[in-house]
């Protein structure tokens, strides 16, 4: 019998360390991580780097307007920034959750020398609020700016 309880004991023992003792990160630190990974994307200037933090069929939508709607599309929409703005470097200022929703805030600083571009720096902030799926992709990203404030740098006001 005591072999018994000391086998138990030594298992249990055994189960706590091998399980009990990690320190797995938090729900919210492996967004924070994600967030910083999504951003390093988008400084890489490689489109389908940020294009792969979304499902493959995930859904940019900023400021209201016409969605971008599977990795195709987010790639495309990437690259019209990076071409835009090829000195372009992108911050992630904070991350909040809210009812399963992550708000991503960031800061975009760039100067518009692409093609057609005025030569004009910008420097404005917003956000995109993401809805998550099972595998920890992007699904869904509402993106939000001041688009008026944006297009007054853009013009050298």
């Amino acid at each position: 019998m005591k072999t018994i309880y000391s086998f138990l004991t030594i298992l249990l023992i055994t189960l706590t360390m091998a399980t009990g003792c990690k320190s797995d990160k938090s729900q919210f630190d492996k967004m924070i991580e994600f967030g910083n990974k999504y951003t390093e994307a988008w400084n890489s200037k490689q489109p389908e780097k940020m294009a792969s933090f979304y499902a493959e069929d995930g859904v940019l939508t900023v400021n209201n307007g016409t969605p971008a709607v599977g990795r195709k599309q987010l790639a495309e929409t990437a690259q019209s920034y990076m071409e835009a703005f090829p000195d372009m470097v992108l911050t992630m200022d904070s991350l909040t959750e809210s009812n399963g929703k992550y708000r991503y805030y960031w800061t975009f600083k760039g100067t518009n020398t692409g093609s057609g571009g005025t030569g004009n720096k910008v420097d404005f902030s917003g956000f995109e609020e993401w809805t998550m799926n099972d595998q920890g992709l992007v699904q869904d990203s509402k993106g939000t700016y001041d688009a008026e404030d944006y297009e007054r740098q853009l013009k050298g006001n």
